[in-house]
């Protein structure tokens, strides 16, 4: 679906990145809270700042997933009202939702970037032992909203051109995903050394 099309071709390399890191910043959170657990029981002894890392992460995570999500058509649709309209009802639907999306993305960047450069200015430090200065983990987290609002523009500005030019494009690329999507998504297909084509 992302070969004819050039904004997906363009940033879904990008967005799997993000994703990527963020599932490894995942798994690192998991192998601390877990050491945090073991240390706790077995040897009385507490790693500090397992639960302010963990507090990064999750907004980290939730900022470099947006993006992925957005391009893979994984956010949350009322299907049950779009599957029962015409497709040129649909177009405008997806349209109007792709601005929604760019708007509120457009939003979150803008006030992250407020928040960062607040915390630059009174050099902020978190309230814990650690006392992380704060613009870190919010440079990361406002890079990731960042990203986030550039994807969901360049949707959004595609989806425009789309619904004057061919709706029905515009509905394929960004609207709710087909049964037949959803499946051809879920089976791996492999080919064996003699040509055979098996699930």
């Amino acid at each position: 679906m992302n070969a004819d099309n050039p904004v997906l071709k363009t940033l879904t390399p990008i967005a799997r990145l993000l994703a990527l890191l963020a599932g490894y910043l995942l798994l690192g959170l998991a192998i601390l809270v877990t050491a945090e657990i073991l240390l706790r029981r077995f040897m009385n002894i507490s790693l500090q700042g397992g639960d302010e890392f963990g507090g990064y992460v999750l907004a980290i995570l939730a900022a470099f997933g947006f993006s992925y999500a957005l391009i893979e058509r994984a956010h949350t649709r009322v299907e049950i009202l779009v599957e029962r309209v015409g497709w040129r009802t649909q177009s405008l639907l997806n349209l109007v939702s792709s601005w929604c999306i760019a708007v509120m993305a457009a939003f979150m960047a803008w006030r992250a970037y407020a928040t960062l450069d607040e915390s630059l200015e009174f050099q902020s430090l978190s309230g814990t032992p650690l006392m992380t200065p704060l613009w870190q983990p919010q440079g990361i987290w406002f890079v990731g909203l960042l990203f986030f609002g550039v994807v969901a523009t360049a949707i959004a500005v595609h989806s425009t051109l789309l619904i004057l030019r061919d709706p029905r494009r515009l509905n394929r690329l960004y609207g709710i995903k087909t049964l037949d999507e959803i499946i051809e998504e879920e089976t791996v297909i492999t080919e064996d050394n003699t040509g055979a084509i098996k699930p």
